[in-house]
C-alpha cells in the first residue's frame, strides 16, 4: 500500500517541471483581428494563452473565447480565463487567473473542478507564499520591467526572482515589460514562463515575435543545445559552404543537419568545378529533416539554382519556418560566379522576403540593391533597401572597406546597431560569411536574442581569422577549432562528452 501512495502523489505532484506552466504565455489584448493574430502565435511557440477582456458585449466575448479556445486545442496550448470565473466555467477553459482582490483559489477550484490550473497574482515574497499555501497551481510575479500597457506600482525586476523560487515551488510566471531582448535576463534568474503582450500582439508579424521569444527558453537545455540545419553547397576543400557551417555548429555546441544544393571541386585557390544537386532531391532532403528533427534555425549558404531557390522558399512556407539566417553567397573567393541572373531574380522575389536575417558582404550587397557602397552611409542605406524587399532584419559585413577598423552594421527595421572589430591583416579568410551565419544561427538556436547573438558570433569569426594558419596556396580557411575553444571557455560552456 505504501508503494500505491507514493505512486499516487507523484501523479499530482504540482513541481514545475510536471506543470504544463512553461515557455510562452501570451495575455489578449483588446485590439482588432484577435483571434487571428493570437492563431499566428500560438502556431509559433505559445504554450499557454491567458484570454483577458476589459470590455464588450457578454455574447461576443464568449464568441471569442471560444474561437480563443478552439485555435488553443489544435496547438496543443493551455487555454486559460483572466479574472472571470463564470466565463471559464462557460468556456470549460483549462484554468483561471485570479489577481490578488479576485477571489480564492480554492473557490474557483472546487467551481470549475479539481483537474483545472488556478494562478494567482503577486507581487512580493509574503503573496507568493499564500498562493502557495492557498492551492494556486502557479503564481504571476511582476512587474519586472515598466510596461506602456499600464502603470506599473510593484517593480520587482528579475533579480528578485531568485528569492522567491528559493522558498516557492510552483511555476512562476515573470510577467510585466518583457521581451526579445530582456527575456533572457529573466529566464537566467529563473523564470519558468514569459507573460508578454504587446511584445507579440503588438508585432507586425505575431509569429515572428512569437518564434523568437519562444527560442529563448533554449538557453536553458543541456548541450547540444538548439539545432540548426543548414542548406549550402559543398566544399570539398573543407574551408567554407556545407563543411564549414558544420565545424562551426558543432564546436559552438548546436546540433547541425543539412541539405546540399551543390557539389564543388574547390580548395584554397578556387572554384574548378560546380555540379548542381537536382531540385527534386533537394526537396527530398528537406523533407527528410523538417518532417522528423526539430529545427530551430535554417541557415542558407549558395543556393546555386532557381529551382532550388523555388524549393527552398516553398519548403520554408510548408512547415512553418520563421528563424532563416540567409547568407546570399554570389562569389567563390577567387572571384568565381556561384549564381546566376535568373536565379538571382527569383531569390530577391521569393527566398529574401522569408529572411529573418540577411548576411551580405558588400560586393554582396551592391549586386542586390544596385549600389555602390563606399563608406558606412553607403552601407545604411543599402541596409535600408534590403529591408524594403522584404528581409526582416539586414547585416551588412563592412569587411571589403579599406579602414583599419571592419565595421558590421546591423538594420532592424527602425535602428542601426555598429559591430567593429580591429581589421587583420591575413589571406586566411576563406570561409569567413559562411562560418559567420553559421555562427549567428547557433547562437540564436541556443537562446540568444540576435543583437547578442550577431556580438557572439563577431567575437568567434574574429578570432578564428586571427588564429587561422597557412593551408593550401591561396585564401586558407579560419580557424573553427581553436576559436570555438576560446569562446566556450569565455562562456563558461562546459565541454561536451
Amino acid at each position: 500500500m505504501e508503494q500505491k501512495k507514493d505512486f499516487l502523489r507523484l501523479v499530482v505532484d504540482r513541481h514545475p517541471s510536471a506543470s504544463p506552466v512553461r515557455g510562452i504565455y501570451l495575455i489578449t489584448d483588446d485590439g482588432a483581428r484577435l483571434v487571428e493574430r493570437v492563431t499566428q502565435a500560438l502556431a509559433s511557440g505559445v504554450k499557454l494563452l491567458q484570454y483577458r477582456r476589459k470590455a464588450g458585449a457578454s455574447g461576443e466575448i464568449l464568441s471569442t473565447g471560444l474561437q480563443l479556445k478552439r485555435q488553443c486545442a489544435e496547438a496543443g496550448a493551455t487555454f486559460i480565463v483572466n479574472d472571470d470565473l463564470a466565463l471559464a466555467r462557460a468556456l470549460d477553459a483549462d484554468g483561471l487567473h485570479l489577481g490578488q482582490e479576485d477571489g480564492n483559489p480554492q473557490e474557483a477550484r472546487r467551481e470549475l473542478g479539481q483537474q483545472k490550473i488556478i494562478g494567482i497574482s503577486t507581487h512580493n515574497l509574503a503573496e507568493a507564499l499564500k498562493a502557495e499555501a492557498d492551492g494556486a497551481d502557479y503564481i504571476g510575479f511582476g512587474a519586472m520591467f515598466p510596461t506602456g500597457s499600464k502603470e506599473i506600482s510593484h517593480l520587482a525586476g528579475p533579480e528578485a526572482i531568485p528569492a522567491i523560487k528559493a522558498q516557492v515551488k510552483i511555476p512562476l510566471v515573470a510577467i510585466g515589460g518583457i521581451d526579445r531582448d530582456n527575456g533572457s535576463r529573466v529566464l537566467d534568474n529563473g523564470a519558468d514562463a514569459l507573460a508578454v503582450i504587446s511584445a507579440i500582439l503588438g508585432s507586425r508579424d505575431p509569429g515572428l515575435a512569437a518564434a523568437e521569444l519562444a527560442l529563448l527558453f533554449n538557453r536553458r537545455e543541456p548541450y547540444p543545445r538548439g539545432s540548426v540545419l543548414t542548406i549550402a553547397g559543398s566544399d570539398s576543400g573543407g574551408g567554407a559552404g556545407i563543411q564549414a557551417d558544420l565545424k562551426t555548429v558543432t564546436l559552438l555546441g548546436t546540433y547541425g543537419a543539412s541539405a546540399m544544393t551543390a557539389l564543388t571541386a574547390q580548395n584554397t585557390r578556387g572554384v574548378t568545378a560546380i555540379h548542381g544537386v537536382p531540385a527534386a532531391f533537394l526537396s527530398q532532403q528537406l523533407d527528410a529533416v523538417l518532417s522528423d528533427i526539430p529545427v530551430d534555425v535554417i541557415k542558407t549558404g549558395m543556393l546555386f539554382s532557381g529551382e532550388n531557390i523555388g524549393i527552398i522558399a516553398d519548403k520554408l512556407l510548408q512547415y512553418g519556418r520563421r528563424i532563416v539566417v540567409i547568407d546570399p553567397v554570389m562569389l567563390a573567393k577567387g572571384g568565381a560566379e556561384l549564381i546566376d541572373r535568373k536565379a538571382l531574380t527569383l531569390f530577391k522575389d521569393r527566398l529574401l522576403p522569408a529572411a529573418y536575417l540577411l548576411t551580405p558582404n558588400i560586393p554582396e550587397a551592391e549586386k542586390l540593391t544596385g549600389c555602390t557602397i563606399h563608406n558606412e552611409d553607403d552601407m545604411c542605406r543599402a541596409a535600408e533597401i534590403l529591408h524594403r524587399l522584404g528581409a526582416g532584419n539586414v547585416l551588412i559585413k563592412g569587411g571589403h572597406l579599406a579602414e583599419g577598423t571592419a565595421v558590421d552594421i546591423l538594420f532592424d527595421g527602425k535602428d542601426f546597431s555598429r559591430y567593429p572589430v580591429p581589421r587583420i591583416l591575413t589571406k586566411n579568410t576563406h570561409g569567413t560569411g559562411c562560418t559567420l551565419a553559421s555562427a549567428i544561427a547557433a547562437f540564436l538556436a541556443q537562446g540568444e536574442p540576435l543583437p547578442q547573438a550577431i556580438a557572439a558570433a563577431k567575437g568567434f569569426i574574429t578570432i578564428a581569422i586571427k588564429l587561422a594558419q597557412p593551408l593550401g596556396k591561396g585564401h586558407g580557411p579560419v580557424n573553427h577549432y581553436m576559436a570555438a575553444q576560446q569562446v566556450r571557455c569565455r562562456q563558461g560552456a562546459p565541454h561536451q562528452e
